[in-house]
């Protein structure tokens, strides 16, 4: 906990963030390249679903950034309502934009996919509802953050959807295990290790990781931004009240 507090300073967060923001580009950009060139041009087609599979080197990480981004929120709303973190609040907020484009794209891609496989654009399957659930669920916190004048009844209540939204989170990991859905089961984040050939696996995984660091680049520069217009913000006021 003492860790965290450390970089509640703003300065020192400006400082660790900027160190930090070449390495994260630099891993985001090389990451991408080298996936998209293994997910395009390495790894064979499906023997069923063909060329059509390729659509998986996206669509299953933007999955997993979609949930992975709304827990990292959810523990941010922690630390903001229990601890009163002062960068709980701008990570959240500077995580929800982001978290919903994944979470489009997920969806957006899963159609491209379901057409050929399902033969439907969409279907109201567990998986797929409880995704777009969480869609709404982000454009709802985004919401919350804007509808209060008091910056701080904002965030609050932006931090309580949250944390109550979260139960959304483990229902999409455990739904086709849950209820007979169309969508497959785990094939790669499983106990008994992946059922997926090493061939697609790589490129998935270092797909993954490449969206990661490009939500971490993402976030280091919204949550500068949001300091660096505080800071703004703050010199105003001082202006206007010293006039």
């Amino acid at each position: 906990m003492s860790v965290l507090h450390r970089f509640a300073n703003p300065n020192r967060f400006m400082r660790l963030a900027t160190a930090i923001l070449p390495w994260s580009a630099g891993l985001t950009i090389s990451g991408l390249a080298i996936g998209l060139y293994l997910a395009l041009f390495v790894s064979p087609p499906d023997y069923q679903q063909g060329e059509s599979v390729r659509i998986m080197y996206v669509h299953v990480p933007s999955a997993w950034m979609a949930m992975f981004i709304y827990t990292g929120m959810a523990v941010a709303s922690l630390f903001s309502i229990i601890w009163r973190h002062p960068l709980a609040d701008l990570a959240a907020k500077a995580s929800a934009p982001i978290g919903a484009a994944f979470t489009f794209l997920a969806l957006a891609t899963g159609a491209l996919w379901g057409k050929p496989m399902w033969g439907a654009w969409w279907v109201w399957d567990a998986r797929l509802t409880s995704v777009l659930i969480l869609f709404f669920l982000y454009l709802g916190h985004m919401a919350l953050m804007n509808a209060f004048e008091d910056r701080e009844r904002g965030n609050r209540a932006a931090a309580i959807l949250a944390l109550v939204g979260f139960v959304n989170v483990p229902i999409i990991k455990f739904s086709v295990d849950w209820w007979n859905t169309l969508h497959q089961p785990a094939s790669v984040m499983r106990l008994d290790g992946p059922t997926i050939d090493p061939s697609m696996l790589w490129p998935l995984l270092i797909m993954g990781a490449a969206f990661k660091f490009f939500y971490l680049t993402l976030l280091l520069l919204r949550i500068k931004s949001e300091l660096l217009e505080a800071r703004i913000r703050k010199h105003r006021r001082l202006m206007v009240d010293a006039a």
